[in-house]
């Protein structure tokens, strides 16, 4: 995370906060408390604090797509999220189809239990969770260890009568209303579509929306600024 004082006392300075916390440079160090809340916001900002106008800048890796489900619907997410700036990870228990042959544009296959593969890719803020296998055994101990991370995202494929069953069955593991309430279920915008490719395309843009803290409606019905409320990048001093 970088800020940089574009107007007021000691314009010009930055402050690089570091994710241990450290930070480097000659801006005012109180500036290294706003970080966390800028970094969840995804998006760079341009922030009043204190009689000064300071643009913060967000680093860091890209945001993950963690797909749980080798199905066909697997490799359409990896292929429309990874050109709209996701890393994308495929997870399943079942090695015989889980390969790169079938699913090309995941960055990372994992092969193991939904626990191990949470596990090995260690979901944060950063990470959107869609389950797309359609079987108890993975969806239900998926969906309740994603909902005890803070992903930013977790979606599940199935009809609504799929939907409510699996809901009764996270309710009887101990799953929260409250944390339910996470769940994108089913997963995506309301596009109308059928195939994988067009299912894949509503889910990525209901991610891109949450994300950015939007609805996902039509924008000709928006009554806000087209994109989300990302500054640019101020003059070089």
């Amino acid at each position: 995370m970088l800020f940089t004082v574009v107007e007021g006392d000691g314009v010009g300075t930055r402050l690089l906060v570091l994710e241990s916390g450290e930070t480097v440079g000659d801006a005012p160090a109180e500036l290294a408390a706003e970080a966390s809340e800028v970094r969840r916001g995804h998006r760079n900002r341009m922030l009043e604090l204190q009689g000064r106008k300071v643009f913060a800048e967000v680093y860091g890796p890209p945001p993950t797509l963690l797909v749980y489900g080798a199905v066909d619907t697997a490799e359409a997410l990896c292929a429309i999220a990874r050109p709209a700036g996701f890393r994308t990870v495929v997870g399943d228990a079942r090695a015989a189809f889980l390969t790169p042959e079938r699913i090309p544009s995941a960055d990372r296959l994992v092969v193991g239990w939904p626990e191990d593969v949470l596990a090995e890719v260690r979901p944060d803020f950063t990470t959107a969770i869609v389950v797309l296998t359609h079987d108890d055994k993975f969806d239900v101990p998926l969906l309740k260890a994603a909902l005890e991370t803070e992903a930013l995202y977790v979606g599940a494929l199935g009809s609504r009568r799929n939907q409510a069953r699996r809901r009764e069955r996270l309710l009887e593991e101990g799953v929260t209303e409250e944390a339910l309430a996470r769940i994108h279920g089913p997963a995506g915008l309301d596009l109308g579509g059928g195939t994988p490719a067009e299912t894949a395309l509503a889910i990525v843009a209901e991610i891109v929306a949450v994300r950015a803290g939007r609805s996902g409606g039509s924008l000709r019905e928006a009554r806000g600024r087209i994109h989300a409320d990302t500054d640019a990048a101020p003059a070089p001093t």
